[in-house]
C-alpha cells in the first residue's frame, strides 16, 4: 500500500498539526479525558486550515488511521510519513520551509515511537477527531492515587507571626530561556517563532531592532542580560536558599541538539553557583524545555538512547554541589527529588513534565508516571508523622496538567494541608497564582499556587524574578509564605542611557516592581488573604486591573475587560484542571472562556 496516497488528505494533517504543536506555544495545558477533542479542535482554529473533521464519516476516519497504524510498522514507511509531514507544514504555512524541515527532523524519531507504543486504535483516533459518537478516547483514562489510612490532622487556621519572628528570604528565578544567538541590532519582528537572532536579519526602515538588554518581542534573552540579573541578585543578598524551575533554553526548539541542550544547562547552572557563591543552596526543578525534542520525556519505562538520562545524569552532575546523594539519586531515576532545607522544612521538586499532554510519551501510558505523586505522598505521610513542613517546587502549574494528574496532585494537597505550606511554580511567564480549596464544599481556601514571573522577556514582557518572605526558622514556625516582591529589568530605560538615547546603560538595575502586601493592602499572603484579594477583583476593577499591569511586568498595552477578565478569574480559581470547565461553564460560557486561559505562551 502506498503511503502518499494515505497521506495526502487527512492523516498528512493529523501528523503535522501534532508534530507542529511547539511552534505555536509549547506549554498548553492539558486536556481531560473528556475534552481532547475541543482542544485539538481549538488549535486547528487557531492555525486557520481549512478543514474540518466533523465532515468526515465514522468508517472512514477508521479506514484512514488503520492505514496509517499498518504503515508506521515499517521503517521505510517512517521515512515518507516524515518527508509528507514536512511538506504538509510548508504547504499549510505553519511556519518557514526551514523550520518545518528542522522540526519535523527532529521530532520525527521520538514521537513515531512514542505513537507505535501508545497502541492508540482508530477508534481512540476517531473519537479524538470525530466526536465520541465514533468511539471512546481514553488514553488519558482516569487514574487514582492509594493515600494511606492514616486520619487526617485536624486543620488549625494560619495566624501571623509575632512581630520580630525570623523569616527566611528565598531568591526564586524561572524561564531563563536564554538565547545563544540573540544580536542586538538585529529584526526584532521576523516570520521564524523567535527573533533577534542572527538569522532574523536586520530590520528595514522604521521597522523595531534588538534592544542591547532585551526586546518586547517574540524574543529570548542574551547571556549578559543573564549575568546582570545574577550580579543585581548577589548584590541584593544574603540569600537563605534559592528555588530555580527550570527552562534554561531558548523558544528556538526546531533546531536544538543534546550537545546545544546540556552546554547551556551546564553554564546557567554554574554562572548561579559563580555569582550567588558557594554558601547559597540552590533546589532547581525540570522544566519542559530543558529536552530536545521540547516537551520530550520519557518516563522511567523506557531505556536506552531513547530514555532521559542523558539530561537526568548531566543534571545530578552540574547540581551535585547542591543536593545530597539521595536527592541526586531519585533525580537520575526521574527528575524529581525531596530533601531537607532545614530542620523542620522539606522540599519536594516535582519532575511536572509527567503531567504534560505536550510530552507525547504519556500516550504510552499516563497513569502516574515513574510513580511521582505515589511517591509523593509517602514523603508527605513521612514529614506529617515528623511534624515536618513541606513546600514543592514545579515547573507547570497543577491547575495545567492532564485532568487525572492534576485532581489526584489537588486531592493530596487537600488531604496534606497542614504540611504542605507554599507551592511554587513558574512556566506561564506571568505574575500570577492559582488557588485551592477544600474539596467537601470548594468554598474554605487551603492553599495557593505560587506562580512566578519569566526571566524571559517572552513575549512582550520586561525581565524579572521573584523573592518569597517566608515564615522562619524557629519553632512552631507555619513555613508560610508572607509577602514577596517582584523586580524587574525596565528595557524602556536600560536600553536607551539618559545621557546617551542610542547606547544602553552600561551596568543598569533591577528595580521594585512591587510588594504584595503594599500593592493590594494585605497583612499576609495566607490562602484566606488571597481569596479576599480575589473577591476584591470582582468587586473593585481598577485592584484588577493593578494586578494585570502586575502579572505582566509592567508592561501590558490594554486593559482586560469582560471575557478576559471572566476568564482570568476562573484560571486564578482553578488549582485543578477540572474545576477552570466548571468555572467557564458555571459562567456560561461553554468552554471557550477555559480554552483562552489554557493559551499560555512559555
Amino acid at each position: 500500500m502506498r503511503l502518499p496516497t494515505l497521506l495526502s488528505s487527512f492523516g498528512l494533517i493529523t501528523c503535522t498539526l501534532v508534530l507542529m504543536l511547539p511552534l505555536f506555544g509549547s506549554c498548553h495545558p492539558a486536556p481531560t479525558s473528556e475534552e481532547p477533542r475541543l482542544v485539538f479542535m481549538n488549535q486547528f482554529s487557531f492555525l486557520k486550515v481549512g478543514f474540518n473533521w466533523r465532515n468526515v464519516t465514522c468508517p472512514l476516519c477508521k479506514a484512514i488511521f488503520t492505514i496509517l497504524d499498518i504503515a508506521l510498522l515499517s521503517d521505510s514507511n517512517e521515512e515518507r510519513v516524515a518527508r509528507a509531514v514536512g511538506e504538509a507544514c510548508i504547504r499549510l504555512h505553519l511556519a518557514d520551509e526551514r523550520v518545518c524541515r528542522e522540526i519535523t527532523e527532529l521530532f520525527r524519531d521520538d514521537f513515531i515511537r512514542a505513537l507505535q507504543q501508545s497502541l492508540l486504535w482508530p477508534t481512540e483516533a476517531c473519537s479524538l477527531l470525530v466526536g465520541p459518537s465514533c468511539g471512546k478516547f481514553d488514553i488519558y483514562a482516569a487514574w487514582n492515587i492509594t493515600l494511606p489510612k492514616v486520619p487526617k490532622p485536624p486543620v488549625t487556621p494560619p495566624s501571623p507571626p509575632k512581630p520580630g519572628s525570623p523569616q527566611s528570604r528565598v531568591l526564586f528565578l524561572t524561564d531563563v530561556h536564554w538565547d545563544q544567538e540573540y544580536v542586538a541590532g538585529s529584526a526584532a519582528d521576523c516570520k521564524d517563532p523567535l527573533c533577534c537572532r542572527k538569522d532574523s536579519g536586520y530590520p528595514s526602515w522604521r521597522r523595531r531592532e534588538a534592544g542591547y538588554w532585551g526586546t518586547y518581542s517574540k524574543c529570548d534573552l542574551p547571556l549578559w542580560t543573564v549575568e546582570n540579573l545574577l550580579e543585581n541578585a548577589a548584590r541584593d543578598g544574603p540569600w537563605d536558599w534559592v528555588y530555580w524551575t527550570g527552562d534554561i533554553p531558548a523558544h528556538n526548539v526546531w533546531s536544538q541538539t543534546r550537545k546545544q541542550q546540556l552546554s547551556e544547562l551546564t553554564v546557567i547552572s554554574r554562572l548561579i553557583n559563580k555569582h550567588l557563591g558557594p554558601n547559597v543552596t540552590v533546589y532547581p526543578a525540570v522544566g519542559n524545555h530543558e529536552s530536545t525534542p521540547v516537551n520530550s520525556f520519557p518516563p522511567p519505562f523506557v531505556h536506552g538512547n531513547r530514555s532521559c538520562a542523558w539530561l537526568y545524569d548531566t543534571m545530578a552532575e552540574e547540581w551535585a554541589p547542591w543536593l545530597p546523594e539521595q536527592a541526586l539519586k531519585t533525580l537520575r531515576y526521574g527528575g524529581f527529588y525531596t530533601v531537607e532545607i532545614q530542620p523542620g522544612l522539606r522540599l519536594v521538586s516535582l519532575n511536572m513534565n509527567f503531567c504534560a499532554r505536550e510530552n507525547f510519551w504519556l500516550m504510552v501510558n499516563s497513569t502516574d508516571p515513574a510513580n511521582q505523586l505515589q511517591w509523593l505522598v509517602h514523603i508527605l505521610q513521612a514529614s506529617e508523622d515528623k511534624g515536618e513542613k513541606v513546600h514543592i517546587i514545579g515547573h507547570i502549574p497543577p491547575g495545567l496538567c492532564l485532568g487525572s494528574w492534576s485532581w489526584n496532585y489537588y486531592h493530596i494537597v487537600n488531604r496534606y494541608e497542614s504540611t504542605v505550606t507554599g507551592q511554587f511554580f513558574g512556566h506561564t511567564h506571568m505574575d500570577e497564582f492559582q488557588m485551592f480549596y477544600d474539596e467537601a464544599t470548594m468554598t474554605r481556601p487551603l492553599g495557593v499556587a505560587f506562580i512566578a514571573p519569566s526571566v524571559t522577556t517572552y513575549i512582550n514582557l520586561n525581565p524579572g524574578f521573584r523573592v518569597y518572605y517566608v515564615d522562619g526558622n524557629y519553632k512552631g514556625s507555619s513555613r508560610l509564605v508572607l509577602d514577596h516582591e517582584t523586580y524587574i529589568l525596565n528595557l524602556t530605560e536600560v536600553n536607551h542611557s539618559p545621557g546617551a538615547p542610542s547606547s544602553p546603560e552600561q551596568n543598569p538595575k533591577w528595580t521594585l516592581l512591587y510588594r504584595a502586601t503594599e500593592a493590594y493592602g494585605l497583612t499576609s499572603l495566607f490562602p484566606s488573604d488571597y481569596d479576599g484579594m480575589m473577591r476584591t477583583f470582582i468587586s473593585d476593577d481598577r485592584v484588577f486591573q493593578k494586578f494585570w499591569y502586575l502579572r505582566h511586568k509592567g508592561h501590558v498595552s490594554e486593559p482586560c475587560k469582560e471575557t478576559c477578565k471572566t476568564s482570568l478569574l476562573c484560571f486564578l480559581r482553578s488549582g485543578r484542571y477540572d474545576e477552570l470547565e466548571q468555572c467557564d461553564l458555571y459562567y456560561g460560557f461553554g468552554g471557550k472562556l477555559a480554552r483562552a486561559a489554557r493559551k499560555t505562551l512559555c
